[in-house]
Parts: structure tokens; C-alpha cells; sequence
């Protein structure tokens, strides 16, 4: 499948923003035009690459930092209210002005850190914590790019019948999952890894993390800016490392009495195969030798990753020590208890 191809098809429809601009842009890679040049060196990324999500999120960064007011127009995120279909001329020339920095843009992977996972962590976290007898927890997470649900503690997590969390938390996930029963647990330690990681102390990791969730997209944005707001008050803890390299460092020992927590989310579709048996053995090594519970949620199963995009409808699951606990929507903390 052609690079254009891969930007017209990752929709198929031009019914929001996104779906409009990579129909534009697509018409203009064939052509020949303004984005054929800005990547012109990814002819052969596959759709794994997710080029044009890397160049979505360059293009909302020229916007986030205030210099394209007639662009944000059309930026319901940033109080835009003009329909998408009229973007293109607007568009172009902000392509061509900034050339280098769209190109330097699609050198560098999603990274949405979506906030909304913490829900499903949390009633992992409860069932771990029931399962093992083990309320004080050390969790760990693999792939945890900025580290925003390491902060699951620090917010509030409710249900139709049940709540969790600091009642004053800026951050307040509000889920369609009834019957979830808390446990008191006690988050000791928590520290995650990344390739990649996002230092949420930084200035731009804001705009940064914000360019990667869709701008029509307003309770996820209102999700992660509450996060940070978070963050900045706990700034998590993320080595740079590979996830295998840093679980096997992390697993030798643990503290007495304490349940260790393995936490992934949504990264096997990023990870290479090998790089994820590779944690399946550590994981799996570690359990023999310390009280672990393996906490994942996935949205794509792994023999379904060539199939496309579309498979991610059926929504994430969440699975502990491989049972299905709970799923979600993708984009959301909205979750039901699984029935299997």
C-alpha cells in the first residue's frame, strides 16, 4: 500500500477534521506537491510507522504554540469552530513554512499516554491485590512514555455504585462499570521505562503530548491536561531503557510482603515480536520467584496486528495473568466488566 494510500485510507471518510486533512494531504503526496516533500525520506514506512499520525501531531504542535491563529480556527480543542472541509487552503501554507520541522516531525512515534487507562488499572489493581492477598503494591511499568498512569493513585476513579481515589484529585474518571468492589491498596513504589520517555517537567512536553490526541477529541484533551496538572505535583519516574532490559533489572528481588504489579498498555502494537516474548519470559521467570500479578491492556490481539486499524473497534481489553477482566473504549475511561 502506497504512503497515500496509507494516509487516505487510515479513515477512509472526510466526517471530522483528520479524516479531511489526510484526504488533502494524500491528494497532494500524489500530486507531487508540498507533502511528498515533507516525507519524502518514509516512501517505504509500512503502516505499523503510523507516518501520518506522526504528521498530524507535527502540524497540531505549529498550532499549539500560537503562530497559526487561522489554522486553530479549525481547532475545537483550541476554541476553533470552522468546518473542516475548508481547511486546505489554509493548510498548504503552513506546510510550506515550515518544511524542516514537519520533516523532523515525523522522525519521532505516537506517544499518547492515554489517561483513561488508569480506570482499567485500577480494578486490575483491585483484583490483583484480592487474588494474591497482597495489598501493598510495587507497580511497574514497561512502555510508560511520560508515566501518566503511574499516577493512577493520585486520581479519582468512580462507578455507577463505587468510587476510588483522592476526592480532590484535578483528574475524576468516571466509568460505566458497576459492581467493582475497591480494595485499600497501597501503592509503595512505582517507576516506568521507556525508549523514548517524555519528562513531564519539561516546558514543551505538554503541547508535545497534546498533539498526539485528535482535536476534536475535547474530554480526552481535558483528561490529559488534568494529568499533568498531576504531574507536576508527583512527576513519575521513567527510565530510558528497553522494556526487556529494564524488567530483568527491576525483577531480581523484591520487598517482603509486597505484590509486584507488571503493567503494560497498548504496546504491542509498537513493540517487535521478539521484544515482547522477551517480557513474557522475564515475567514469567519472576512469578516463580516473588508474589507478581501481569497486568495488560491491549487493543489489538497479537495475531490481528497486520489486519489494520479497524480491529481496534472492538475495544481494548484488560487481562490479568492472561484472563479478561474488564474492557473499554478505545479512547476512553468508560469501562464494563468483562462476563467471560
Amino acid at each position: 500500500m502506497s504512503l497515500a494510500d496509507q494516509f487516505r485510507n487510515h479513515f477512509g471518510h472526510r466526517d471530522h477534521l483528520y479524516g479531511v486533512m489526510l484526504a488533502e494531504l494524500a491528494d497532494d503526496l500524489d500530486a507531487g506537491g508540498v507533502t511528498a516533500t515533507i516525507v519524502a525520506s518514509k516512501h517505504d514506512a509500512t503502516r505499523a510507522d503510523a507516518i501520518q499520525l506522526r504528521l498530524l501531531a507535527g502540524i497540531y504542535r505549529l498550532v499549539l504554540r500560537g503562530g497559526e491563529p487561522e489554522l486553530a480556527a479549525f481547532y475545537p480543542t483550541l476554541g476553533g469552530t470552522r468546518g473542516p472541509a475548508e481547511i486546505w487552503p489554509v493548510l498548504r501554507p503552513v506546510l510550506a513554512n515550515h518544511l524542516l520541522e514537519l520533516q523532523a516531525a515525523i522522525e519521532h512515534p505516537p506517544q499518547t499516554n492515554e489517561v483513561g487507562r488508569s480506570a482499567l488499572l485500577a480494578i486490575g489493581l483491585f483484583e490483583a491485590a484480592r487474588r494474591h492477598d497482597l495489598p501493598r503494591i510495587r507497580l511497574l511499568e514497561p512502555g510508560a512514555s511520560a508515566g501518566l498512569n503511574l499516577n493512577a493513585a493520585h486520581y479519582r476513579v468512580t462507578g455507577p455504585d463505587w468510587a476510588w481515589g483522592p476526592v480532590d484529585s484535578p483528574l475524576v474518571l468516571d466509568t460505566e462499570a458497576a459492581g467493582v468492589h475497591p480494595v485499600s491498596v497501597e501503592i509503595v513504589e512505582h517507576r516506568g521505562c521507556d525508549i523514548a520517555p517524555i519528562d513531564v517537567t519539561q516546558p514543551d512536553a505538554a503541547a508535545y503530548l497534546r498533539s498526539f490526541v485528535w482535536p476534536f477529541d475535547l474530554p480526552r484533551d481535558r483528561r490529559l491536561q488534568a494529568a499533568l496538572v498531576v504531574a507536576q505535583r508527583h512527576p513519575p519516574r521513567v527510565d530510558r531503557e528497553s522494556a526487556s532490559r529494564w524488567l530483568a533489572r527491576q525483577l531480581t528481588a523484591a520487598p517482603d510482603g509486597v505484590l509486584t504489579v507488571v503493567w503494560q498498555s497498548i504496546t504491542a502494537q509498537y513493540w517487535p515480536a521478539q521484544e515482547s516474548a522477551r517480557v513474557r519470559e522475564i515475567v514469567a521467570d519472576a512469578r516463580s520467584r516473588m508474589p507478581l500479578a501481569h497486568l495488560t491492556m491491549e487493543g489489538v490481539p497479537p495475531a490481528q496486528l497486520t489486519g489494520g486499524y479497524d480491529v481496534l473497534a472492538h475495544g481494548p481489553r484488560t487481562e490479568l495473568d492472561g484472563q479478561v477482566i474488564a474492557r473499554s473504549h478505545h479512547h476512553g475511561p468508560p469501562v464494563v466488566l468483562a462476563t467471560a
